[in-house]
């Protein structure tokens, strides 16, 4: 029987954090953009729910990795936009590492090279 691909993929902890800093490295952005991002990026893999998207921002926010300024919109409206700030770019890189050797390690079980005379 084939297997479809997931629809969406749910998160593992602190995930979200490091997606929010890494999208914001770009430069500010309002928390709808911010969701959209994840989303367009990971190729729909990804769906920032709004539930989890703002306590997220607050959380970052008051950790003091993220600033907030209310400015306009492309449209003319009020909306609350977020820029990563310097301890959040520190953060970023530590956070940005251990994924990565995270994702290796998976990738070498998941994955083993096959050793020679076996």
């Amino acid at each position: 029987m084939i297997q479809k691909p997931p629809t969406r993929v749910e998160f593992l902890q602190g995930t979200l954090d490091l997606l929010i800093l890494r999208t914001l490295l770009a430069g500010p952005s309002h928390g709808h953009a911010v969701a959209k991002h994840i989303q367009r990026t990971s190729e729909d893999l990804l769906q920032v729910e709004t539930g989890s998207l703002y306590p997220a921002l607050h959380r970052l926010e008051a950790k003091g990795w993220i600033a907030a300024s209310w400015e306009l919109s492309d449209k003319g409206k009020r909306a609350k936009y977020y820029r990563l700030t310097a301890l959040g770019r520190k953060k970023l890189v530590t956070e940005q590492s251990k994924w990565q050797a995270f994702a290796r390690a998976m990738g070498l079980i998941l994955n083993p090279v096959i050793e020679e005379g076996q």
